[in-house]
């Protein structure tokens, strides 16, 4: 069973103590790649400098993510748009909109939102979306630019709005708040969507499954929201493995081979 992991912050602090181990596991148990999206300008060199080491394993994606204002500056456009033309990420991400925490200045998230999505566009790259609160807005922004689809990371919407992202070339990003037995919503939503339009993430060391409630999150838990989606769809789980990591290859242009980390 191949598994990637389409959303995974592997570069946090929280995996200094034993990152290797970590990714040992995950080639153990198949887990053939794993995307680290970027959240602030300060950590891109962190994170493009891990997934070097461990390259055709860790795929890096650039971004400035919606809830850390108070860490980006407008320079830090210019930058991205550098650090694409030299390390070719895999996508711009972690980016969005996010109108559910408090106190958020919703404007001046939408300014870097739509400049991130113009870079993508011009870089003709996908994008990785974080959105709360704000399906609709995100959507008539995507509407209005010819983008290489992308995906809506822990998706939360209902199925009118999944349908509107599938349209435009999106997947849908479920991980460890699907294995939740109160999540109905979301439960109903993995059961209605076509097997095509779903990708896996963990979301780590965030979002932990049921089984690890209150633990950090690892990408290793990632077969137990295989197991919950199969039961859900009623689909063998080998089936669901195969399918979302098509997806992910596919959306993303990962090929990658059998590769122990050293």
């Amino acid at each position: 069973m191949e598994l990637i992991d389409s959303h995974c912050h592997l570069d946090l602090p929280a995996f200094n103590p034993d990152r290797e181990a970590v990714l040992a596991r995950c080639s153990k148990i198949g887990i053939k790649a794993i995307v680290i999206p970027g959240v602030t300008q300060e950590g891109w060199p962190g994170l493009l400098s891990l997934c070097s080491k461990y390259r055709n394993m860790l795929y890096p994606a650039l971004g400035l993510h919606p809830l850390f204002l108070e860490q980006h500056n407008k320079t830090d456009l210019s930058e991205l748009v550098r650090q694409i033309a030299l390390n070719s990420p895999v996508a711009v991400g972690e980016i969005g909109l996010d109108y559910y925490a408090p106190h958020q200045n919703r404007a001046l998230q939408l300014d870097y939102f739509e400049a991130q999505l113009d870079i993508a566009e011009d870089a003709g790259l996908p994008v990785i979306l974080h959105v709360r609160k704000a399906h609709d807005m995100v959507l008539g922004c995507l509407r209005q630019r010819h983008l290489k689809g992308g995906i809506a990371h822990a998706f939360n919407g209902s199925l009118q709005q999944a349908e509107r992202y599938l349209s435009l070339g999106f997947k849908l990003g479920f991980g460890g708040a699907v294995t939740y037995s109160r999540a109905n919503k979301l439960r109903r939503l993995a059961q209605q969507l076509p097997l095509s339009a779903l990708v896996l993430e963990t979301d780590a060391p965030d979002m932990a499954p049921a089984n690890h409630h209150g633990e950090r999150n690892q990408p290793g838990y990632l077969p137990e929201i295989v197991k919950t989606l199969a039961r859900l769809r009623n689909e063998d789980p080998l089936t669901i493995a195969t399918r979302t990591t098509a997806n992910t290859r596919e959306l993303f242009a990962i090929n990658t081979p059998d590769r122990v980390p050293k």
